[in-house]
């Protein structure tokens, strides 16, 4: 037993940013190790922009649950890597949209299959474990009630 797991609660949240770090590198070790050009922070763009063709900055924004400005930023390096194009709405002028390029939708064909295989993986690595519904409840009670509020409640402040 590690550091961490010995302190249980008092770590989670170092406990999870480290398995993210971990999860996430470990992603982009396979898109390197295939010679694919994509970064696992980009997914969410990606799948939003798959399954919905053309999206506002702000849009994808609230989806995502990221700020405005680094939905901007990543926007910004996607189209300078020339794989994601701005164009202003029909219906907006003002409203840019965001859409996947020929290089965008060629790399998307190229990240599915690790995509299939990652919720395969995950899967069979969570089988039989309820941890999504547990991670869905705690995203819950953080939004009904802060994780600082819940801390001066336990100290009576």
């Amino acid at each position: 037993m590690n550091f961490y797991q010995k302190l249980g609660p008092l770590v989670f949240g170092s406990r999870l940013r480290r398995l993210s770090e971990s999860f996430l590198s470990e992603i982009n070790k396979v898109y390197a190790d295939l010679g694919i050009g994509f970064e696992a922070s980009w997914f969410g763009v990606f799948y939003l922009l798959d399954k919905n063709g053309e999206l506002s900055i702000h849009e994808i924004s609230e989806v995502l649950e990221i700020s405005h400005s680094a939905v901007s930023q990543m926007v910004k390096v996607l189209n300078e890597k020339k794989l994601v194009a701005l164009s202003p709405s029909k219906h907006d002028a003002r409203k840019k949209l965001v859409v996947l390029t020929d290089s965008g939708k060629m790399l998307l064909s190229q990240i599915k299959p690790v995509w299939e295989a990652l919720e395969k993986t995950i899967s069979e690595m969570t089988e039989d474990m309820e941890i999504f519904e547990h991670l869905m409840k705690i995203e819950n009670d953080f939004s009904e009630k802060s994780l600082s509020q819940r801390i001066k409640t336990q100290m009576n402040v």
